[in-house]
């Protein structure tokens, strides 16, 4: 894991309604990657039948039309909910109960159980007719239209289980819908669909895994010996973070689930908030194999002082450990008498003419699904299917050990989304706010709830624009304002904002030690330089139905007129496009210099000036890994070479570095392998992977990173996804026409409609 010094991933209520405030009627989440899809051959067709045009379904009784059966009421569970506790605990008991021996079923840990997101045909039928608002202009029209079926298909869920006696990972679907009498365990409300054993990977980390890790090292005599050379009396003071091994040699290969952990310890035992993490203990190299749980290597190398202590580093406010906080900021109250501008209906969020759904996975937290926007007499415009942060991964620059071993696959190894915490009113978001919660199965197969994991709220964001006439003295001016859906981890907008406000991954020094590698930020205290690079999946659908795929992806880059007729003065520059038409030739990299972008384009359809309506993808500072070519980590990180990446979708595309990242020995698996297919683009159901990264060489003022009142750390300007519909607009400009919106004109980067 990234650490918990450092993560930007660190690990209902229902707010009271007015008369223009959001309905409130149950807390919808979302699902994770799709397993087991309807096979491309199971059309709309065999959902949907032709027939005479229907009205769209009363939702309080039962009618029929021409004889066909309508639903009386939607059904419960829209086919991106994420899977309910109660479901979680159906699945686990079905793959529990299905267990060949006793000790097969006691050996089972649960890393994963989420939702198979369905095929995208199933997402539009069931928002087309069974889940308001309705819309059956999502589907396509056939000769007398189509038959509402009876249901929707099965929920199912996904399974990952790591078997602790064998050391195996498998993968288990499981059908919810049904009863099914297992052999074993009496009857559950589930039915195993497949299940497999994947070979040579090792799945996440979990959390109690770690706190066993940390007793059993606590617990090695020899570890104890080592801490009282360093004048460590109290094991209770000393902090082992379990990091994942990663793979550096055939010795962390998958055979054997390995962390390596790293020691810190605290001063005072009375200090719960006390920040350990400022007293690296260095010198020592622990290797636990985490399917036994014991200690197989153990060496004391070097003997390092232990940074003194500074209570002025902790996380508790100044003046309770000699220091003193600001006092001249006054409270910032954020009130909204007459409600929010946001409405509500589950997980469905409708804001302004903007619509999408929420949910959340254990691995990547927030997902943001069928973003659209409602353009008038054009109805409902697709924007995107799914966007996420998919991987973010953190690698050290000191060639020194331990650090040289730092690459955490936050996402990968630990779940991004797992590791969120409960929000919480007035400190994490301000204003009229709808918190929702988020379900997860622990190790060993009980659900945990995160209350209040995910936020939603609107913001003031300053002027939006303004003009002053200066003839008359007259102004006209703009607020504006955005929708926010946020979660710890991750703080993005489909223009992606990420906030670094973790705890710096120290090293102790020699007295009169500095490192070239780092920064020397306190006495015996140096902080590595490192970077942080985040992964952004965007399943495009730009102005596209579900089952067309007519993006496809343009590059463009401002050029300068050669000297001459044309351009006598010496002053001329254009934007010239190309069309990114094979996956080899679609792996770019940013370049500032001729402010590169990339735009999403619909190849049917047209703006009023006739050119092909589109979003622009914009990249802000970036970077790419400053580690050579041979690096270690990029074994497991190829996609890290690159800033953008475009595939066609495919359902088991899911993570950059593939499914298991950790440990993995496989060179290049992911994004780099998929792209060696060269598919076409050219017109394509297209999928974005966007690689945004921040150099970070800490300074002395990033230390401690305190409550953003205290003292700041860093705010990373980095690539945004600009998501205002280019409906009348030329690629090229930057400024949009709402039709039918009494904002009027309005930079297409300042309407944002959720944080990731």
């Amino acid at each position: 894991m990234a650490s918990t010094q450092e993560k930007a991933t660190h690990k209902n209520n229902t707010p009271s309604s007015s008369s223009s405030s959001a309905q409130v009627l149950q807390n919808w989440s979302l699902a994770a990657p799709s397993e087991d899809p309807i096979p491309k051959a199971a059309s709309m067709a065999a959902l949907i039948r032709p027939a005479e045009t229907i009205a769209d379904p009363p939702a309080t009784k039962t009618t029929t039309s021409k004889g066909i059966s309508i639903m009386p009421r939607a059904q419960t569970s829209h086919p991106l909910d994420p899977l309910s506790a109660a479901e979680i605990s159906v699945a686990v008991a079905t793959v529990r109960a299905a267990g060949a021996t006793p000790e097969v079923r006691d050996s089972m840990r649960f890393i994963e159980v989420v939702l198979v997101e369905p095929d995208k045909h199933v997402v539009a039928l069931a928002d087309a007719y069974f889940f308001p608002p309705f819309q059956p202009s999502l589907l396509p029209r056939t000769k007398g239209g189509p038959v509402i079926p009876s249901k929707l298909p099965p929920r199912k869920a996904r399974l990952v289980v790591y078997n602790k006696r064998s050391n195996e990972t498998s993968i288990w679907i499981v059908e919810l819908s049904e009863v099914h009498a297992a052999t074993r365990g009496g009857h559950h409300r589930g039915k195993v669909i497949s299940s497999k054993v994947v070979s040579n990977v090792q799945p996440p980390m979990d959390a109690m895994e770690y706190a066993e890790c940390e007793a059993v090292v606590k617990d090695f005599p020899p570890f104890r010996e080592a801490m009282k050379k360093r004048g460590i009396e109290d094991l209770d003071l000393v902090m082992v973070d379990p990091w994942c091994a990663g793979y550096h040699t055939n010795a962390d290969a998958p055979s054997r689930r390995l962390a390596k952990p790293l020691i810190f310890c605290r001063t005072e035992s009375d200090c719960p908030m006390e920040n350990g993490y400022a007293r690296p203990v260095e010198g020592i190299h622990v290797l636990v194999d985490m399917q036994n749980m014991v200690v197989i290597e153990f060496e004391d190398r070097k003997l390092v002082p232990l940074p003194p202590a500074d209570p002025l580093r902790n996380y508790t406010a100044g003046e309770t450990r000699g220091g003193v906080d600001r006092s001249d900021v006054k409270p910032l109250q954020i009130i909204q008498t007459e409600g929010p501008s946001f409405r509500i209906n589950g997980n469905f969020i409708a804001w302004q003419k903007w619509n999408f759904r929420i949910g959340f996975t254990p691995r990547e937290g927030l997902v943001i699904y069928s973003v659209a926007y409602i353009d008038g007499s054009r109805g409902r415009r697709p924007v995107a299917h799914r966007l996420s942060f998919v991987e973010m991964v953190v690698p050290y620059g000191d060639p020194n050990d331990p650090h040289y071993r730092k690459n955490a696959f936050d996402a990968g190894e630990d779940g991004l989304g797992k590791n969120a915490h409960s929000l919480k009113k007035g400190c994490d978001c301000l204003g009229y706010i709808k918190y929702f919660d988020a379900h997860f199965t622990n190790f060993t197969g009980g659900v945990e709830t995160i209350e209040n994991c995910v936020c939603l709220h609107e913001e003031d964001h300053g002027i939006l624009w303004k003009h002053q006439d200066w003839r008359t003295g007259l102004a006209e001016v703009r607020r504006s304002r955005r929708l926010t859906v946020s979660f710890i981890c991750t703080d993005g907008k489909i223009e992606a904002e990420v906030k670094l406000t973790g705890i710096l991954s120290l090293g102790a020094l020699q007295p009169g030690e500095t490192r070239k590698y780092g920064t020397t930020i306190a006495p015996g205290l140096y902080a590595p330089v490192h970077q942080h690079f985040f992964v952004a999946r965007m399943d495009m659908a730009v102005d596209c139905k579900p089952g067309e795929a007519f993006n496809q992806v343009v590059e463009v880059n401002l050029k300068v007129e050669e000297p001459g007729k044309n351009n006598v003065h010496n002053n001329a520059f254009y934007a010239e496009e190309e069309l990114l038409r094979s996956e080899l030739q679609a792996m770019r990299d940013c370049n500032p210099l001729t402010a590169r972008h990339w735009i999403v384009r619909n190849t049917r359809n047209v703006n009023r000036t006739g050119q092909l309506t589109g979003f622009k993808l914009v990249p802000g500072s970036n970077c790419l890994p400053l580690a050579g070519s041979e690096a270690k980590f990029l074994r497991r990180a190829a996609f890290l070479k690159h800033n953008l990446w475009v595939t066609p979708y495919a359902h088991d595309e899911m993570y950059p570095g593939g499914e298991f990242p950790n440990q993995n020995p496989r060179v290049g698996e992911g994004l780099a392998t998929w792209v060696k297919q060269n598919r076409s683009l050219e017109e394509a159901d297209v999928v974005l992977w966007y690689v945004f990264g921040v150099i970070h060489i800490p300074r002395l003022e990033d230390w401690p990173v305190m409550p953003v009142d205290r003292i700041g750390f860093m705010l990373m300007p980095h690539g945004f996804f600009n998501c205002s519909p280019a409906v009348d607009v030329p690629p090229s400009t930057t400024d949009l026409e709402l039709k039918d919106n009494d904002i009027a004109t309005k930079p297409i980067q300042n309407v944002i409609i959720a944080k990731l």
